[in-house]
């Protein structure tokens, strides 16, 4: 039986046009990516462990990709879906590129260093050895041969400069080094930008030649270059650390990117917002509440803040609560991911409910 991707270049041609103008704030509509599943019962779809570091090492990047494609065969896109293949490796993989311990169980990825090393004597480099980075460059690269016309293969998870940084001195040594050798973390994390653009752009070019664009591991996605930007370490930090400390970075992986965005990964990163609306290359802001906290309907006024602000948005969220924010904020600048499966004929009734919706909010 002949497997293959559910999405031609007709399906292409529309996300090219559509997403073009959600980038130009010119869709007078939200993007709305549902998916499905149509597995063969006749045929056993091979396991992709949720973190690729729980492949085992006899597991050869072709076989890797090989499982992948066969999942892929299965999935069905939806409205403003496509196909996508996040390589994860955990996020702050460039930790490991750089030396740190990786760490790796059934359900989550984490990063250590291997000795301790007083902070003025740390330096962090580009290493082209490192076996990590030679094996995601292999693992990408096999992708992008095996299906990259068809699908878009994101970059890993490279990570945020803090989240790096404590990689090598903990979360705790970190937040005592912000206020004990704050030069010393200002150097490290100028180190680190560096090294990150390095990565990104040696993906960017093993990625974007065979690829329709970019994407990173969340599915948002530009002919030109985009990056999730994050510093989930920020959660901890004041508006004015996260001015010196992040806002540098951010302002330079930005001027690599053609539409950078930001992840906001819970109510402590609130505060420093405003900063985040005041970056002009920044594109757009991904919501995430949180787990314990509500859903992003139940932040109206956090998205008016990210809408009126002049960026975009984008949310992982139930059908119903992506209707809840369209009835109050409208459709408008906001990409909808949605997480509830559905079948070919949910999925056009739920898209015809959303648009009339829409109209009426509008």
């Amino acid at each position: 039986m002949a497997f293959e991707i559910r999405f031609q270049e007709a399906d292409w041609a529309r996300i090219r046009e559509d997403y073009a103008a959600w980038w130009g704030h010119e869709l007078d509509r939200p993007l709305v990516q549902i998916t499905g599943v149509e597995p063969d019962p006749a045929e056993a779809y091979p396991t992709v462990p949720g973190f690729w570091t729980n492949f085992g090492d006899d597991v050869s990047p072709k076989e890797i990709t090989e499982r992948v494609w066969r999942q892929m065969t299965a999935r069905r896109f939806y409205g403003d879906a496509f196909p996508h293949v996040f390589v994860n490796y955990g996020p702050g993989i460039a930790a490991g590129f750089m030396g740190a311990k990786v760490n790796s169980v059934e359900d989550t990825v984490w990063f250590e260093p291997e000795q301790e090393i007083p902070i003025d004597q740390l330096t962090l480099r580009y290493d082209p050895d490192n076996a990590w980075w030679q094996h995601i460059q292999d693992v990408t690269r096999a992708l992008v041969e095996r299906m990259g016309s068809q699908v878009q293969i994101s970059h890993t998870d490279i990570g945020g400069n803090l989240d790096i940084l404590a990689s090598f001195r903990t979360t705790q040594q970190l937040l005592l080094d912000l206020y004990d050798a704050p030069d010393e973390v200002e150097r490290l994390v100028g180190e680190i930008t560096a090294v990150w653009v390095a990565y990104y752009d040696v993906l960017d070019g093993i990625i974007r030649p065979a690829c329709p664009g970019t994407s990173p591991w969340a599915p948002i996605w530009t002919e030109g270059t985009t990056y999730m930007l994050q510093c989930d370490f920020s959660y901890m930090i004041s508006p004015s650390m996260f001015e010196r400390f992040v806002l540098p970075d951010l302002e330079a992986c930005c001027e690599n990117l053609s539409h950078g965005f930001y992840h906001l990964d819970g109510p402590g990163e609130i505060p420093h917002l405003d900063y985040l609306l005041e970056m002009d290359r920044l594109r757009g802001v991904q919501w995430i509440p949180g787990d314990g906290n509500p859903p992003p309907d139940q932040w109206p006024e956090l998205l008016g803040r990210i809408i009126g602000g002049g960026k975009l948005s984008q949310l992982y969220l139930s059908a119903e609560s992506a209707l809840e924010i369209v009835r109050h904020l409208g459709g408008k600048g906001f990409m909808f991911t949605i997480l509830d499966p559905m079948s070919a004929e949910e999925a056009e009734a739920y898209l015809k409910t959303m648009a009339r919706d829409d109209v009426s909010r509008n």
